[in-house]
């Protein structure tokens, strides 16, 4: 049986609109009501088009946004009940690889600095082994040592991400969270940093949460895959299991979509149609203004997110057994 590592329990993160006062307030659902668990030694896809809440997810569970409401329980303590002094100290278990590596980097300091702040900050080694340290974790990700006294700017992009997964890995972390770790590279260098980052997973006994918008990127690297639509979870399942047979109208359209590197083989392409549903519905389905397949449930009840097959859950009233 796998240990659970992370546990979140109906997630939600509201923005409050920049239009909207005090008295009569209105929120942006970016997260709503969200659940999964994440076991040890595995990697978590979470896939979605952009805005759908996948890094915000991310970010709230490093409670680098504050969550509305929902447990956050990681090694079976509830992040989302520690005060900011705490969090900080647990943070050394869960580190974060940006999606942007120029922009996630200082670049007015070097890498030895960079990667010297998060031992710094947890209070680990002494100067000398703060150094050697860093040297190991350079050559780790594929860099050389004496590149610790280059700045940012002095790195291609997929070194710079190297640098990032390096930085993310220097407390010696459990849990790992890739924010859209490859968006930002060419694709030749994506594989090199995928390869890297599976490489190190089996080395370092690491757990990821990657989070991506390129299904063909998570099916390469995930075990399981959560898909995101405004805010919620409307299909988890294993990732063989989610590319062979999706479930959901939206999970079936983004999977049509995917290119196939096979002139002679041909899909029919699901075209979503409709305007996109507001996330500041409370109630009915939030697909359900560009699915084919809607009925007048659809729009009166929100489906819930319940397993129809051993793994595979789907929110979604054609598999209702209400």
């Amino acid at each position: 049986m796998q240990n659970t590592l992370l546990k979140v329990d109906n997630l939600k993160k509201y923005f409050l609109k920049r239009s909207s006062s005090l008295k009569n307030a209105s929120y942006v659902k970016a997260v709503d009501d969200v659940s999964f668990e994440v076991f040890e030694g595995e990697t978590l896809g979470i896939v979605g088009e952009s805005g759908c809440g996948k890094s915000t997810t991310g970010r709230t569970i490093m409670r680098l946004l504050e969550p509305t409401s929902g447990s956050i329980k990681f090694d079976g303590e509830d992040l989302s009940t520690l005060s900011k002094k705490v969090i900080r100290e647990k943070r050394r278990n869960i580190q974060m690889v940006f999606q942007d590596p120029y922009a996630s980097l200082n670049p007015r300091h070097t890498v030895k600095k960079i990667l010297e702040e998060p031992l710094i900050v947890h209070k680990l080694g002494n100067s000398q082994e703060r150094k050697e340290k860093v040297d190991e974790y350079l050559e780790i990700v594929g860099l050389d040592s004496y590149h610790a006294k280059r700045y940012p700017h002095q790195f291609s992009g997929g070194q710079r991400q190297r640098v990032g997964i390096a930085r993310a890995l220097m407390t010696n972390p459990k849990l790992i969270i890739a924010d859209e770790p490859v968006s930002a590279l060419d694709v030749s260098i994506q594989a090199q940093v995928l390869n890297l980052m599976q490489r190190l997973q089996e080395d370092l006994k690491l757990t990821y949460i990657f989070i991506a918008h390129d299904l063909g990127v998570v099916r390469h690297i995930s075990d399981r895959v959560a898909v995101m639509y405004l805010g919620s979870v409307v299909e988890l399942a294993e990732s063989e299991s989610l590319y062979a047979e999706p479930l959901h109208p939206y999970t079936k359209a983004l999977l049509s979509a995917v290119p196939i590197p096979d002139p002679s083989y041909e899909r029919e392409k699901i075209i979503i149609t409709g305007d996109i549903s507001s996330s500041f519905t409370d109630s009915g389905c939030k697909f359900q203004a560009r699915c084919p397949y809607a009925t007048v449930t659809c729009k009166m009840n929100t489906p819930k997110l319940v397993e129809v097959k051993p793994g595979h859950s789907v929110a979604c009233h054609l598999y209702s057994t209400d």
